[in-house]
């Protein structure tokens, strides 16, 4: 027999999402299991030692060199630290490459895997608000947490219940964007991966995923918004990519994100992430390239988020060449974003069905909000796809 427990918030064959919020809450409410001290090892006439080779599987070589440690015990201890001194900034730093890594909770890895579980997170959480009497700090950065793990469940729900929102975009009338004949650029997608671009702060993430497993929410949208409106590939070859990068992967919380960060949605504002602009708002200084992009080291702040700015005699004098020591940039990017605008409006102009499909997708997967007397849920209303914003 099959018994599959019930993990998360997310509830089987639900047709929508009126209750859905009042589900979760009930379901976290419920006492915490007592883990067992030790697991019984399998039968050994159920399972074989060895995995057959005429399986084919074959592990390949990790370059992640910084990877987050696993086992429970980790995991209690990052819970620990989080909620004890690592995240009463957490709001105020979240964004940031330079301070994520530190005041995020990094509890995503052993979410995923069920080292740690979400009523455990959302009780223990609790009861440090219940605890003492909190900073004003604390009390957002708490708030702001605990909206996270709401919405994690969210988007898992997402998948189970469209489990083709993997392989095909949300919004069915998006499936010819960006399918055209010879579009997807493989020179794109190659400097993109291994962060080759010529943009300091694109190509420092994907370096430090690719070592470390894990980068903060707002860079990995900027990843995927970068991919898909400046170099204008198709999500699912970089989503494959960030898939078997991130150490925390969840397959239900990652394609939702990324058709809404590539703008298949329908029912999300299209935020097209101005590179240079993330560059210097969340990385002034420089700090964080100059560790996952040693070519740029030498560089001056003044020229450390546009490089190719630099003279030609102080790029040599530097050792820092632009297209010798470091890619020049693969595209103009502001050009690109105004392409993207037009090929985005042109196409959404062709497809008469989009808002109908629009608005039958929010009404299956939309969140809900309560109204002011808490009796009952009303449906979020579409974003009208025009706010195309840039960051």
């Amino acid at each position: 027999p099959w018994y599959e427990a019930p993990q998360f918030g997310v509830f089987r064959r639900l047709s929508n999402r009126d209750d859905w919020a009042a589900r979760w809450e009930r379901f976290m409410a419920q006492e915490r299991l007592v883990p067992p001290s030790m697991l019984q090892p399998l039968e050994t006439n159920l399972v074989s030692e060895v995995l057959p080779q005429t399986l084919g599987v074959k592990l390949e070589p990790n370059e992640s060199q910084h990877i987050q440690l696993g086992r429970r015990s980790q995991g209690l201890e990052l819970l620990k630290s989080f909620l004890s001194s690592r995240g009463r900034y957490y709001q105020k730093r979240l964004s940031s490459p330079l301070t994520a890594f530190e005041h995020c909770s990094r509890l995503s890895p052993h979410i995923s895997y069920g080292t740690l579980s979400m009523r455990e997170v959302v009780h223990t959480l609790r009861n440090r608000r219940k605890a003492e009497a909190l900073t004003a700090d604390w009390k957002r950065s708490i708030r702001a947490f605990e909206s996270r793990l709401h919405w994690h469940c969210h988007f898992i729900q997402k998948l189970e219940t469209s489990p083709h929102f993997e392989m095909a975009p949300m919004l069915a009338c998006y499936e010819p964007l960006r399918q055209g004949e010879g579009e997807f650029n493989v020179q794109y997608f190659e400097a993109w991966r291994t962060g080759k671009t010529g943009f300091p702060l694109i190509d420092a993430c994907m370096r430090a995923l690719r070592q470390t497993g894990w980068i903060n929410f707002r860079m990995r949208a900027m990843l995927v918004s970068f991919a898909s409106y400046q170099l204008w590939l198709h999500w699912q070859r970089p989503a494959w990519h960030l898939a078997q990068c991130f150490t925390d992967y969840e397959p239900g919380i990652h394609y939702p994100q990324i058709q809404m960060q590539s703008g298949t949605t329908g029912i999300n504002a299209l935020r097209m992430y101005n590179p240079v602009k993330q560059s210097q708002d969340q990385d002034p200084k420089g700090q964080f390239i100059r560790r996952w992009i040693p070519e740029l080291l030498n560089v001056p702040d003044e020229y450390i988020h546009e490089p190719w700015k630099m003279p030609l005699s102080m790029q040599q004098e530097l050792g820092c060449e632009l297209g010798v020591n470091y890619p020049e940039p693969i595209v103009d990017h502001m050009t690109a974003v105004r392409m993207a605008r037009a090929k985005l409006k042109d196409f959404r102009q062709s497809v008469p069905e989009l808002r109908a499909q629009s608005k039958a997708l929010n009404k299956q997967h939309g969140s809900r909000k309560r109204t002011k007397n808490n009796a009952k849920k009303v449906s979020k209303k579409p974003i009208d796809e025009n706010q195309l914003k840039l960051f």
